[in-house]
């Protein structure tokens, strides 16, 4: 199955449904995926100015697309963070990119994760929902021969739905295993 037919599966099987579920009258009611955002907090960056290189050839190889270093935005000496430091990585993804990440997520990444039973159903309150990843190994993309240190990760989903249920079931639809 290509990425363009997860474009098309969308508009062809997901939008039916979800205008029966809610009720809505024109295709434009239905929510759809606007982006998804990977992001990596690194906060032993602050020692060792090698992990965020690693962290972002990782990411890029894992989003397809070049990731970007976030910096801190002010001084905390309790942490020995100084202004504009490289603290995290993150890559937001649109379009086709998006579909085709989604697609190696929940048919390839997901069930690579041990004792895997499903992903938490708790969305954010207003249509979009963040899953968080604690090994970076599950993807194929990475060499585990290469790993120095296992590293973790936030995937937020954002749509367009106005609510947590719609959101919710645009998100089952394209397949992602929540927990019954």
């Amino acid at each position: 199955m290509n990425t363009a037919s997860l474009k098309q599966d969308y508009k062809e099987r997901i939008v039916p449904i979800l205008m029966k579920e809610f009720g809505y009258t024109t295709v434009m009611q239905c929510p759809r995926l606007q982006k998804i955002v990977l992001n990596q907090g690194l906060g032993e960056a602050v020692a060792d100015k090698k992990i965020i290189e690693v962290a972002l050839n990782e990411m890029t190889a894992i989003a397809g697309q070049k990731a970007v270093a976030t910096e801190s935005k002010k001084d905390i000496a309790g942490f020995k963070v100084r202004k504009h430091m490289p603290i995290g990585v993150r890559v937001t993804l649109r379009g086709e990119q998006m579909y085709e990440f989604l697609e190696r997520l929940v048919r390839v990444a997901l069930p690579r994760i041990r004792d895997f039973r499903g992903i938490n159903n708790k969305m954010d309150g207003r249509g979009n929902y963040t899953l968080g990843i604690t090994e970076q190994i599950i993807f194929p993309e990475i060499n585990i021969d290469n790993i120095t240190k296992l590293l973790g990760m936030n995937i937020t989903f954002v749509t367009t739905a106005k609510t947590d249920e719609e959101g919710f079931a645009l998100l089952r639809e394209f397949g992602l295993p929540f927990k019954k």
